[in-house]
């Protein structure tokens, strides 16, 4: 499992970044800030994706400033941020929970300067990440994932990061619920309740 540590933590709050070849590009870019047109990228990407987490790990790493939901902001105040990175050229890393095209910006100045802003889109996970995602989750809450229960996974899930979270979620619950190991024929129940559509209702999210 590949991850980046957020700097700036103590042990007991610390939290890493899970990586794979599909979040390679939106890392690569991060790095490059001091490329950035106008010293502004705009961070977009499906839920449970990391951006918050990301925008962390940018600003705690030195290289710029982040403003996250940006586009639930009031439009002014996106555009004295802006205004500010121009003034003091320092890079600023702009998070948008809306899909590329499906933030309506208003403000003609602002929507202009947004449009010339390097656009970062994390895209789906590709294996190498879900199986990462998967090792994860179930490693945050004490879950042992067998080589034969990643095996079945793998091939099955749904490749998103929430889809991943949800599902690891309520493998820890049938194994509550049971009080038993993660086999393959629990991971197999847990699959087929994700799949029908079952409410969980019990786990709770944790950003990656």
């Amino acid at each position: 499992m590949s991850q980046i540590a957020l700097p700036l933590v103590t042990a007991a709050t610390a939290e890493a970044i899970v990586t794979g070849p599909s979040l390679d590009p939106v890392i690569a870019a991060l790095g490059a800030a001091s490329d950035w047109p106008f010293h502004t990228a705009v961070l977009s990407g499906p839920p449970r994706s990391g951006k918050s987490l990301l925008a962390r790990w940018f600003v705690q790493s030195g290289a710029g400033d982040a403003l996250d939901d940006a586009d639930a902001l009031p439009e002014d105040t996106v555009f004295h941020r802006w205004n500010r990175a121009q003034a003091d050229g320092r890079p600023l890393l702009l998070v948008s929970r809306r899909a590329p095209g499906e933030w309506r910006v208003h403000l003609p100045d602002l929507a202009s300067r947004l449009g010339s802003a390097l656009l970062i889109e994390i895209a789906a996970p590709d294996d190498a990440l879900l199986l990462a995602l998967l090792e994860s989750h179930a490693a945050r809450r004490g879950l042992a994932l067998g080589e034969g229960v990643l095996t079945f996974l793998l091939p099955r899930i749904e490749r998103s990061h929430a889809a991943v979270e949800a599902l690891v979620a309520t493998i820890d619950r049938l194994s509550l619920e049971r009080k038993a190991p993660v086999t393959l024929a629990l991971a197999r129940d847990a699959l087929a309740e994700r799949v029908h559509g079952v409410a969980d209702g019990n786990w709770q999210p944790r950003l990656l």
